[in-house]
């Protein structure tokens, strides 16, 4: 069997986290409308459970983010990676903002664009990643 290192335990870290906050986003997203043929607050209460979990998981996505860039020398990567890691930085940062914001939203309006934003920065600094580590 290949021994598990810290990087595997940083990575599936990093991995598990970007599963519960993109996809979970998404998996909410979809439900919402039979959440509303429940009635009530339904969707409010749900997303307020998925908030115990989506939340936690964005903070082992920032940690494990800064630990995965505290083991990549930036002085061995051109500015084309650089430019690429800062926009990733703020595009995380976009869809914690856009959560966050959402969360506090109190008009369908204001829901669905503050929803939108911070998915489709998940779903941006996703690629980001993707990118950064191949």
């Amino acid at each position: 069997m290949i021994g598990i290192t810290w990087q595997h335990v940083r990575l599936f870290l990093h991995v598990l986290a970007a599963a519960l906050w993109v996809g979970g986003q998404f998996t909410l997203a979809g439900l919402v409308p039979a959440l509303r043929q429940l009635g009530g607050d339904a969707p409010g209460v749900v997303a307020r459970r998925f908030a115990r979990v989506a939340w936690p998981a964005f903070a082992v996505l920032v940690l494990t983010g800064l630990w995965n860039l505290g083991e990549v020398s930036l002085s061995d990567r051109g500015g084309q990676y650089k430019t690429t890691l800062v926009v990733k930085l703020v595009v995380v940062a976009l869809s914690g903002v856009g959560a966050f914001l959402h969360q506090r939203a109190r008009s369908r309006a204001g829901l669905a664009v503050w929803g939108a934003v911070s998915a489709l920065a998940a779903l941006g600094s996703l690629l980001l990643g993707v990118v950064l580590h191949g």
